[in-house]
C-alpha cells in the first residue's frame, strides 16, 4: 500500500516561514470527542470527573453534529490559531462565517453523517444565518462549562510547549525541531511531512508559512489544514500531558513556592501576560519594593524577561520559565 502524507513545503532554512499559535476551536473540538467517547481519552478523565455534568445537553448535542468521534470536523471551528483570540471573539468569528466557507463545510459534515443526524445537518445547510447563531451560541455555551474552568492550566502547557519548541529551533534548526513532534511528523527535504491515513497532498506554504500548534486535548495524533482560506496548519499533541493536567492550580503554587518561595511562585504562574510592576505588587499583595526585589531575582535567574512599554516595564515569563510552570502543571 502506497504511503499517504501531507507535504507543507518550505523555503530552504526559512525560520520566518514557521510560527505557533494557539486554538481554543481545537482544543473544544477535543473536548467534545474525549466528552463522547471518554474510554478513548484516558488523559482528559481527570478533567472530565469534575467537568461532566455541568456540559449542558443540548448545546453539547448541537456541536457533536459537527463534530464526529474520528475524523473531519468544520475547519471553521479551528481556522484562526493566534494568541490572543478571546472565546467570545472566537464565538462572533463563528457568527459571521462566509456563505461559501460555510456551505463547503457543512456539505462534508453531511456527507459523513447518517440518520437523523444527516437530517438535522441538512436543516442547517438549508437556514445558514439561524445555524451559524445556533453554532455560536453552543460554542460559547460548552467553552464556558468545560474549558473556561481550566483554561488557565490547559493555556500554561500549551505556552510551555511553544516555549521549548522554539528554543529547540535555535538549537537544532527547523528539522531537528519538528522530528519531537510526533512520531507521524518528519523533517523530508525542505517539507514537513504528516502521514495521513486517506488522501496525500503537497501544499505550498512560501507565500503563507505554516503555523505549528500544540493541543492538549487533542492528544491522540494530528490533524492538519490545508485548504484555503485557512493558512496552513499542523495541530499536534503538547508535550507533558498527564490525565492531572486540569487540577487545581493551588498545588502548583506550593510545588513551586517550595522551590521559590511563595511570592515568587505566585508571580511566575501569573506571568503568562505583560504587567507592569506595580500590577505585580497589587496583585501579590505586596510592596512595590517587595515585587521590584522579586522580579529582580525571577529576571537575573532567566524566568522573567522585562521589556519598556514607553513609559511602562512589563514583566513576563521567558521561555525557561513557562517550561518550569508546564513541567510543574
Amino acid at each position: 500500500m502506497d504511503r499517504k502524507y501531507v507535504d507543507f513545503q518550505l523555503a530552504p532554512g526559512d525560520l520566518t516561514a514557521i510560527r505557533f499559535g494557539i486554538s481554543p476551536g481545537h482544543e473544544l473540538c477535543h473536548a467534545v470527542r474525549a466528552l463522547h467517547r471518554p474510554d478513548h481519552h484516558p488523559l482528559q478523565w481527570g478533567w472530565m470527573r469534575s467537568t461532566r455534568g455541568a456540559i449542558p445537553r443540548d448545546d453539547f448535542e448541537v456541536l457533536t453534529l459537527l463534530i464526529r468521534d474520528d475524523g473531519y470536523f468544520p475547519d471553521f471551528l479551528t481556522s484562526t490559531p493566534t494568541w490572543d483570540l478571546s472565546p467570545e471573539a472566537e464565538a462572533e468569528r463563528l457568527r459571521d462565517i462566509d456563505d461559501e466557507r460555510f456551505e463547503v463545510d457543512m456539505t462534508k459534515v453531511l456527507v459523513r453523517s447518517r440518520g437523523a443526524a444527516q437530517v438535522a445537518v441538512q436543516r442547517m445547510l438549508d437556514h445558514p444565518d439561524r445555524a451559524r447563531a445556533m453554532i455560536a451560541e453552543a460554542w460559547l455555551s460548552v467553552w464556558n462549562a468545560g474549558i473556561a474552568p481550566v483554561w488557565t492550566q490547559l493555556e500554561r502547557l500549551l505556552r510551555a510547549d511553544i516555549a521549548v519548541r522554539s528554543r529547540r529551533i535555535a538549537e537544532s534548526g527547523i528539522g531537528g525541531m519538528i522530528a519531537t513532534l510526533h512520531d507521524r511528523v518528519e523533517w523530508a527535504g525542505g517539507a514537513v511531512r504528516v502521514t495521513m491515513r486517506i488522501w496525500s497532498e503537497i501544499v505550498d506554504c512560501r507565500g503563507s508559512g505554516l503555523v505549528l500548534v500544540p493541543s492538549v486535548m487533542g492528544t491522540s495524533g494530528c490533524n492538519v489544514l490545508t485548504e484555503p482560506p485557512a493558512q496552513p496548519t499542523l495541530f499536534y499533541p503538547a508535550q507533558g500531558v498527564s490525565a492531572e493536567w486540569a487540577r487545581d492550580p493551588t498545588g502548583a503554587v506550593d510545588a513551586l513556592g517550595a522551590l521559590l518561595g511563595p511570592a515568587r511562585a505566585r508571580i511566575l504562574l501569573d506571568a503568562h501576560e505583560p504587567r507592569t510592576t506595580s500590577q505585580v505588587a497589587s496583585d501579590t499583595a505586596v510592596a512595590i519594593s517587595t515585587a521590584s526585589h522579586h522580579l529582580t531575582v525571577l529576571r537575573d535567574t532567566g524566568l522573567v524577561a522585562s521589556s519598556r512599554d514607553g513609559a511602562r516595564v512589563l514583566h513576563r515569563r521567558t521561555p525557561l520559565g513557562e517550561a518550569m510552570v508546564g513541567a510543574v502543571l
